[in-house]
């Protein structure tokens, strides 16, 4: 950051009247702020890190104050940083305007693998902090988990299935399963049946694995009953709203059994409380119905959710969700994205697997294909059937994936609208990607907030503008850009 972008800065905060995401606004007029490691350990967690802003009086609609000695201030941040692990290196920026001094300090992301950052002196557990909007958050104990077992490389999906025994596993299953990879690999073929099992991940030190009762168990859920998919359908866009009749819920069902088992199940629930729309082909005149949503997307979603989700004994309680609102169906599963992936990434890069033993026995099963085309899949077939494009989200610890269906009419960014809110010509204006300020300044409105409401929302909620960051909705670095 050079002087003048920590002006700008400073102009941006004042006229928004608030911190954000990756801001922290300090006052450092009379000496040092205290209890700064917080914030550090907070941006130094998030990818895009942060930047401490001093010499602005938060509680006097960010006055400008100047910082009491620029010299001194440096040093003594620097102090808190060297008592971090690991330690933070900031980069300080130091500028002055009209006899007062102003200075930034910028804290850069830790790499992945040496996460989470946290006082040193407080301990990983109770000394490490997420950032959460303009607020530090201490780190629940799953999410400091989830850092160290990506680091240690913690395999999950091949622990100890706790109470399981081959008892416990369908022997025909196992054997189609040991069958096929032999195919594959056929030196396995000649090795004893207790080696095999071993090598392909059925058993682990002569237990059986959770991947092994997740994909042959006769009954999975006598031993983990929250591994299943809790599906429901409700009337309305929230959960809450009461149909005509008093009823919050239209259908709500427990999916057990294997992987396989919750993936038919749930297509059948879709299949079951979705609605189905007739049209006229106008080439051949034949009646086609029209699903709210295509099912091959239903089936990826629901697929990454049981492949993807963690299995750690953390998330045992914790069963993927399935909801069907009125405009949109909803997908959560435990465990966040994992490894370096970022939701701009999804379906762009190769990311890290968390479940890779599993994964590969789905593709050993034919049941996956392993080749990271889950989530192209999912915006292919949602764009053919002329749907909104589906947003993902990733959030302490939970993945969401949102499908929007045909009831543009219930929705608050109908198409109405959203060609209303085109008025100004976002559309072409954004397939280059803008920021917040750009788009209010092409508006050419005097109130930003109107401008942004009136027209940049409505084209934000009907999938027509995307968000670059949408894990990170006020990041000073996000962009707005046209979907495709």
């Amino acid at each position: 950051m050079v002087e003048r972008e920590l002006m700008e800065l400073i102009q941006q905060i004042q006229t928004r009247g608030c911190e954000e995401q990756t801001t922290e606004v300090k006052s450092a007029r009379g000496g040092c702020p205290e209890k700064l490691y917080d914030t550090i350990s907070a941006f130094s967690n998030q990818n895009s890190g942060g930047v401490f802003v001093f010499g602005l009086d938060e509680k006097a609609g960010f006055r400008k104050l100047g910082v009491y000695d620029a010299q001194d201030l440096q040093k003594k941040v620097m102090e808190y940083c060297e008592q971090m692990t690991p330690i933070v290196r900031p980069v300080f920026t130091v500028c002055d305007e009209d006899g007062m001094v102003f200075v930034s300090a910028e804290i850069p992301p830790v790499d992945i693998a040496d996460r989470p950052c946290f006082k040193t002196a407080k301990g990983r557990l109770q000394g490490s902090y997420i950032r959460v909007g303009d607020a530090d958050k201490p780190m629940t104990e799953y999410e400091v988990y989830s850092y160290e077992a990506f680091r240690r490389k913690y395999r999950d999906d091949i622990r100890a299935a706790e109470g399981g025994s081959k008892k416990s596993l369908d022997a025909a299953k196992v054997e189609i399963y040991l069958a096929k990879k032999r195919g594959e690999r056929p030196n396995l073929a000649v090795l004893p049946l207790e080696q095999q099992y071993e090598l392909t991940g059925v058993m682990r030190d002569g237990r059986v694995t959770m991947m092994a009762l997740l994909l042959f168990g006769v009954y999975p859920q006598a031993y983990y009953p929250q591994l299943s998919i809790i599906a429901s359908s409700v009337p309305g866009r929230e959960i809450g709203t009461l149909n005509p009749a008093g009823n919050r819920f239209l259908d709500s069902k427990r999916i057990e059994g294997t992987l396989t088992d919750m993936l038919e199940g749930a297509l059948a629930f879709v299949r079951t409380n979705m609605r189905t729309a007739i049209k006229i082909n106008p080439q051949t005149g034949d009646r086609e119905d029209v699903p709210q949503y295509p099912l091959v997307a239903v089936r990826e979603a629901v697929m990454n959710a049981l492949v993807h989700r963690d299995y750690s004994f953390h998330t045992e309680g914790m069963p993927i969700q399935l909801t069907m609102y009125e405009d949109r169906m909803e997908i959560i599963n435990p465990g966040g994205l994992y490894g370096r992936l970022t939701v701009d990434q999804l379906g762009r890069t190769q990311p890290d697997t968390r479940n890779p033993a599993l994964v590969t026995a789905m593709e050993t099963l034919g049941k996956t294909e392993n080749r990271y085309s889950g989530i192209p899949t999912i915006r292919y077939v949602m764009k053919e059937a002329g749907l909104p494009a589906p947003v993902f989200s990733d959030a302490r610890g939970m993945f969401k994936v949102v499908l929007y269906n045909h009831a543009e009419e219930a929705r608050t960014g109908d198409s109405k609208k959203a060609k209303i809110a085109d008025e100004k010509g976002l559309l072409a204006f954004c397939r280059t990607p803008r920021t917040r300020e750009e788009i209010i300044e092409h508006i050419d409105l005097a109130s930003g907030q109107y401008a942004f409401r009136r027209y940049l929302a409505p084209l934000l909620q009907a999938g027509a503008i995307r968000m670059t960051k949408p894990e990170a909705p006020r990041s000073r670095d996000q962009r707005y850009v046209t979907a495709e």
